[in-house]
C-alpha cells in the first residue's frame, strides 16, 4: 500500500500547488526580492483557505538541505591576541530548510581554561562577563551536550539533510578544529561541512560583504538589531529576544530565499 499512498500524497500536493497558483497568477512569478510581496502573496493564499506551509512552499524555493544550523562562536580575545583562543559562548539555530524559520536553539556558555580570566577587551567586545563563564562546562562536556541535542533534534538522522552556516570561515575551520587539537579532542564529522553566508552573499548579490553582517543586512536592506559578537544575545547586556548575530544570519538567509537564492555547501573537504 506504501506506492499507491506516496503517489496519492504526490498527486495531491501537486494539486495544492497548482491551486496556489491559480490564486495568485502573475505574482508568482513575480520577483521575489521583497518581504512585503511575499508577505502579500501569503495573505492571499490564507483568504483562499492555504495554511502557512502552502505558502511557505510557494514562496520559497526548495532548499538542498532540511535544516541549516545557524552558528557563531564568541572566544577569548585580547589585544595583541592570545593564544590558544577558547570558545566562551556556543550557539546554534535549527532553521527549517522549506519556511527558513528557527525551529529550535541550543545554547551554552564555555569556561574557558588556559586563560581562565576574560580580559576587559573580551568583555567589551562580546558582552560576556567574567561569572557567565565561570562554572560552565569544559567544551568538551558542551560538546557531547550538542551531540544528545543533535540526536534529538533528528539531525543525526541519515535521511535527514542538515549544514551548519557561519559567517565567514573561521569558526569551523579555525576556532574549533584548532581548540579540539590542543585539547586533544575528535571534531564530529558534522562540523566539517558549512556554508560560509560571506560567500553565498556574494554569490547571490555579487559583491563582497567587506564588513560582514553590517554589510550584508545594509545590502538587502535590513536592519541590523542587537549587540554584534553576541553568539544568542544572552548577555547581561542586552535582551535575549534581540536579534543577535545569529539571528541576522538567519534573517539575512530568510531574505536571500526569498529572492530565490538556492544555498549550497562553501567549505572545502577537509
Amino acid at each position: 500500500m506504501l506506492a499507491p499512498l506516496q503517489t496519492g500524497a504526490a498527486r495531491f500536493s501537486s494539486y495544492l500547488l497548482s491551486r496556489a497558483r491559480k490564486v495568485l497568477g502573475s505574482q508568482l512569478f513575480s520577483p521575489c526580492g521583497v518581504p512585503e510581496f511575499c508577505s502579500l502573496s501569503t495573505r492571499k493564499l490564507a483568504a483562499h483557505g492555504f495554511g502557512a506551509s502552502m505558502a511557505a512552499m510557494v514562496s520559497f524555493p526548495p532548499q538542498r538541505y532540511h535544516y541549516f544550523l545557524v552558528l557563531d562562536f564568541e572566544a577569548t580575545c585580547d589585544k595583541p591576541q592570545i593564544h590558544p583562543q577558547e570558545i566562551i559562548e556556543f550557539p546554534i539555530l535549527k532553521l527549517n530548510g522549506r519556511t527558513m524559520e528557527i525551529e529550535s536553539t541550543f545554547h551554552m556558555y564555555v569556561q574557558p581554561v588556559v586563560h581562565p580570566q576574560l580580559t576587559p577587551f573580551c568583555t567589551e567586545l562580546t558582552g560576556i562577563i567574567q561569572a557567565m563563564v565561570d562554572g560552565q562546562p569544559s567544551l568538551q562536556q558542551v560538546l557531547e551536550r550538542v551531540d544528545e541535542w543533535m540526536a534529538k533534534e533528528g539531525l543525526l538522522d541519515p535521511n535527514v539533510k542538515s549544514i551548519f552556516v557561519t559567517c565567514g570561515d573561521w569558526d569551523l575551520k579555525v576556532m574549533l578544529p584548532g581548540q579540539c587539537q590542543y585539547l586533544g579532542l575528535p571534531v564530529a564529522d558534522y562540523f566539517k561541512q558549512w556554508i560560509n553566508l560571506k560567500k553565498a552573499y556574494s554569490f547571490a548579490m555579487g559583491c563582497w560583504p567587506k564588513n560582514g553582517l553590517l554589510d550584508m543586512n545594509k545590502g538587502l536592506s535590513l536592519q541590523h538589531i542587537g549587540r554584534p559578537h553576541s553568539g544568542i544575545g544572552q548577555s547581561l547586556h542586552i535582551s535575549p529576544w534581540q536579534l543577535d548575530d545569529c539571528k541576522n544570519i538567519a534573517n539575512i538567509m530568510k531574505t536571500l530565499a526569498y529572492r530565490g537564492f538556492i544555498f549550497k555547501q562553501t567549505s572545502k573537504p577537509f
